[in-house]
């Protein structure tokens, strides 16, 4: 059984003369354990809103989305928030990090929604980013490269079964995006969990070889490869 089987799903939203504008139409889409994918599109395509839709932060408009066996659409929002917590890891562009919060502080805090706070596994997850030495230390005083890599902690701070990468290297320079990519898809395999990454950037979508597609193909019922 896939980890992530999805459904005839759809999500569209209404433009400002009333129409309504089709964003996802996914007929098929699965996921394996364990398996790294990367979805290609250009910015405004509706890749960060297939997987706000898979993360539970958007509601579909139809279809299901089955993870480890349960379907998400059918829990009620509660239910959805505390599975997204335990199963999920979200790596956002931005990298939403709390700007009044230390390095260990927002790792915590993204432990706080899941199973509980472990600092051991915080201080050690940073430290697998190199950032041993910036436990301490605020968003402001990091650089951006660094800031990605706090972002990436707090994703996987969880042991989530999957990890969700909006644009990840979106705001980094080429070398330090090439530097995180490495990061993010070597510390998801440590840690046993699935990635699905979403990007425009072609050499990020390269370095995936077969296992990207785009976001045309996944709307015609293309399968990500397993």
């Amino acid at each position: 059984m896939a980890l992530l089987e999805i459904i005839d799903l759809t999500k569209g939203f209404t433009t400002p003369e009333g129409a309504i504008m089709s964003v996802v139409n996914v007929p098929n889409f699965q996921l394996e354990a364990g398996v790294q994918t990367a979805l290609a599109g250009p910015s405004g395509s509706g890749k960060t809103t297939f997987l706000n839709l898979i993360a539970g932060i958007l509601a579909p408009d139809g279809g299901s989305i089955r993870f480890d066996g349960s379907d998400l659409v059918r829990m009620s929002e509660a239910a959805r928030d505390r599975h997204r917590a335990h199963s999920f890891g979200y790596i956002f562009q931005t990298f939403n990090l709390l700007q009044g919060f230390t390095c260990l502080e927002n790792v915590l805090l993204g432990m706080a929604f899941g199973p509980g706070r472990d600092r051991e596994r915080a201080e050690d997850l940073l430290k697998q980013m190199g950032l041993g030495g910036r436990l301490q230390h605020y968003p402001r005083q990091l650089s951006t490269g660094q800031q990605q890599r706090v972002a990436v902690a707090r994703a996987l701070a969880n042991r989530p079964k999957l990890v969700l990468a909006d644009e990840p290297t979106g705001n980094l320079d080429p070398a330090n995006a090439r530097t995180a990519l490495t990061l993010i898809r070597e510390t998801c395999r440590e840690n046993g969990a699935a990635l699905l990454l979403v990007s425009h950037d072609p050499e990020v979508l390269a370095s995936f070889g077969s296992h990207h597609l785009s976001l045309g193909d996944l709307n015609r019922a293309a399968h990500a490869p397993s």
